[in-house]
């Protein structure tokens, strides 16, 4: 059965990517509009806990992200994306 529905109306975009955080309380996901977003599935706002953003830029990266990875540690997130990077996040 479905245990959450997280997205809210500032998320125009499609989902091209979802991760799950080691612990399952955090579900990143990558969109087409470059952004990536991390919800919490316990959190009722249906607002984003994390928003990704790279040194004051807008967006995550320059192109759609297209795949998403966590290290088995959990203290790491990589986005990959149509702009040609990935990119770590600790």
């Amino acid at each position: 059965s479905q245990v959450a529905q997280l997205g809210n109306d500032s998320t125009l975009s499609g989902v091209t990517s979802v991760a799950l955080s080691r612990s399952g309380r955090l579900v990143f996901a990558g969109y087409d509009d470059y952004r990536c977003l991390g919800w919490d599935v316990t959190s009722l706002d249906n607002e984003p806990a994390i928003d990704l953003k790279c040194q004051g830029l807008a967006m995550a990266h320059e192109s759609r992200v297209s795949c998403l990875g966590i290290n088995s540690s959990g203290i790491a997130l990589c986005t990959g994306s149509w702009d040609t990077l990935l990119k770590v996040w600790a």
